[in-house]
Formats: structure tokens, sequence, C-alpha cells
């Protein structure tokens, strides 16, 4: 997501994408992007039960349990942001997976938590923060 806004924004040419020749329905990977206001409730809830519990240690897994292939999330974030966001299909990573989401069920049983904002409340939120911070972190630390 990071690579995308910067194309958006033009502190990058292009997004690389690595593969486009997996078995999924575009051929480029399928990952379960996550809203980070969802990753931090998430968190929330973990320590909300950690504290009412005192459990010691447990994993949870936190994400939407949909996955999004790249060229999806690019095109969401084109829609998002009214920018071309150039990309080039490059050469897969070792060690990259065609698909892989999360099975966030153990998290909503146990801690009552679910991811609600999908794709496009991601994109939207990231390019509102990005545009309004072309130069990432450096920027919003001064404002």
């Amino acid at each position: 997501m990071p690579f995308v806004t910067q194309v958006a924004i033009g502190k990058r040419a292009k997004v690389s994408v690595f593969g486009g020749d997996y078995a999924t329905k575009d051929g480029t990977g399928v990952r379960d992007y996550l809203h980070v206001t969802d990753l931090a409730l998430g968190h929330v809830a973990a320590l909300k039960k950690l504290l009412s519990k005192h459990i010691g240690c447990e994993a949870f897994n936190l994400g939407t349990g949909t996955g999004y292939s790249v060229l999806e999330m690019i095109a969401a974030m084109k829609k998002a942001s009214g920018k071309e966001i150039p990309y080039e299909i490059v050469a897969r990573r070792p060690g990259d997976i065609g698909a892989v989401w999360a099975d966030a069920s153990k998290a909503k049983t146990e801690l009552g938590w679910s991811a609600t904002r999908g794709l496009t409340e991601m994109c939207a939120d990231a390019w509102r923060w990005q545009s309004a911070n072309p130069n990432g972190y450096a920027s919003a630390a001064k404002h």
C-alpha cells in the first residue's frame, strides 16, 4: 500500500508487481489487506482480554478474511486518488506464494473483534493521509 500511494503522489515512478503468473484471478498475488484502524482495534481487544483474564501469551490472526490481488488494490487506489498508478509486472520474489489471507474466526469468537473496513475505505484513508503528507512521516512530524 505505501508504494502505491507513493506512486500516486509522484514520489515513485511505478509500482513493481512481483509476479503476474500466479494461479489467481488476474495472475498477481492475493493478500489480506487490513485497515490500520481495524488492526489497532484488534490490538485493543486483545489487551482487554489479557487484562481481564491474565491468560499469558496467545496468538490471534487479525485480518478481513478476504484476499485482494495486487492489481485490485492498485485499481482501488486509482479510484480513491483519481491518479494513474503505473505498474510493471516483474519476476516473482523467492518464497512468495500466490494467495494468503487470515482466518480471524478465533479473534471474532474470543475477542469479539472483526474487521469492519474494506479495500475502498483503506485506499481512501491511505490516500487522504498521503496527499496531506506527501513526504510521509517527515512532513507529518512538522505539523
